[in-house]
This record gives structure tokens, C-alpha cells and sequence, in this order.
């Protein structure tokens, strides 16, 4: 294929997995755009919990995003995202805003509401995204494909050592239970539920660091666009 042409790598896989890490390391391997669509749901999720919607009503949530203003801005490690002007980063990081986007995420109408923003996202030179359904519903010619995931322990334990660095207190028998409900919720919904794409290359993170896992992966984009 020509090297100039745009193309898509999708990064699936639950939460704690690595794919926010992953995704920025080859989005800037490639200089291509980053699109972090679990960002997008959480954002979403804290609109609806800073207006006082009830998140179990689905036209509530509607409602509530009917005014949805968000960007995002690059940081040396992560982007930094914004609702309605305000650097949220701290905030969507949550476990309270975290499970509240699982909970949204189950809906029909929110899912539409967001998928067209997020196509939006695919421009040259390239897009990376990463969140669950990308390889499966929002880029589902996506010209690359990954599923990444890594036990319950490796994840909760990721996620401890996250939040403490950001001065958020945690417990990681709380973060273990807290991320088993949500893959039971991601795999379940009836909504774009969490699998790998039937063309995905699935990928077991849970003894390999970042190097190891961006080198794998920037193999098989090598062997796939050669």
C-alpha cells in the first residue's frame, strides 16, 4: 500500500488493559492522530453527573448531552481533556466516573451520539484508537487491528499505582471488584459488547511492559503495511 495513504489502528481491550498507554506511544511512533474513545465516554459520563442526570434513564443522559463541549489538548504523557473549558483529566479518572461510563456506554442512543464525533477523529496522517468497539463498530475497516488485555490482578494493580501517583486514595481489593463488574457489564451489553474483532491480533499484556508490547505491535504494523 502507499505509504502516504491515512489509515486506522484500532486498540480494543477493558480497562486497565494498557491501551491508553499503548495507543500514545504509537501515535507518536507514527505521528498520527490519537483518538481515546473510553475519554469520550467518560466525559460524557461526568456531564451527566456534574448537571445531576440520572444515569439510569437513557433520555435523561440524552438530555444532559445535548450541550456536550469537549477538546482535547496534548501533554508530554497523556492528553489532557476538556469539559465545557475546564481540565477534567484528574476528574474522568475517577472510579465513580469510570463506572458511570460503563453505565451510559450500555445505551443505544449515547453510543450513536458519540460515534460520529469519533469518526471525526480519522484524518491524515492516521488515526490510533483506542477504547472497546473500535475495531468492531467505529472503524470496522480499520486497516489494523489489536485486542489487548491483561488479568483482573495486573489491572486492578495498574490501576492502584495510577491513582495513587495522582494523589487519589485506593483500594485494590475495591479497584479488583470494581473492574470485574465492569467487564462483566462490557462483555454483556447488548450495545457493542467488549470482543476482539474477528481480524484482530489479540494481545495477553500481563507479563509484558510497554516496551515489549509497543515492539510487538510496531512489528506486526511493519508487516502489515510493507
Amino acid at each position: 500500500m502507499s505509504e502516504t495513504k491515512p489509515y486506522v489502528i484500532a486498540i480494543d481491550g477493558p480497562g486497565g488493559s494498557g491501551k491508553g498507554s499503548l495507543a500514545l506511544r504509537l501515535a507518536k511512533i507514527l505521528g498520527f492522530h490519537l483518538l481515546d474513545s473510553g475519554a469520550i465516554y467518560r466525559l460524557a459520563a461526568l456531564k451527566a453527573l456534574k448537571s445531576g442526570t440520572n444515569i439510569k434513564q437513557e433520555i435523561d443522559v440524552l438530555e444532559a448531552l445535548q450541550d456536550f463541549n469537549i477538546h482535547f489538548e496534548s501533554g508530554e504523557e497523556l492528553t489532557i481533556p476538556f469539559l465545557d473549558g475546564e481540565d477534567v483529566a484528574a476528574q474522568i479518572r475517577l472510579e465513580s466516573t469510570g463506572d458511570a461510563a460503563s453505565v451510559i456506554a450500555q445505551y443505544s442512543g449515547v453510543r450513536a451520539c458519540l460515534l460520529e464525533r469519533q469518526r471525526q477523529c480519522f484524518q491524515p496522517p492516521g488515526l490510533v484508537a483506542d477504547g472497546r468497539d473500535m475495531g468492531t463498530v467505529v472503524f470496522p475497516d480499520a486497516l489494523i487491528k489489536f485486542f489487548l488485555y491483561a488479568s483482573v490482578e495486573i489491572r486492578a494493580q495498574r490501576r492502584y499505582n495510577q491513582l495513587i501517583s495522582m494523589g487519589i486514595s485506593a483500594n485494590i481489593a475495591q479497584l479488583q471488584a470494581d473492574i470485574s463488574e465492569r467487564d462483566e457489564r462490557d462483555r454483556n451489553r447488548s450495545e457493542s459488547p467488549l470482543v476482539p474483532a474477528t481480524d484482530a491480533l489479540v494481545v495477553d499484556s500481563s507479563l509484558l511492559d510497554l516496551d515489549q508490547v509497543t515492539e510487538l505491535m510496531m512489528s506486526h504494523i511493519h508487516e502489515v503495511t510493507e
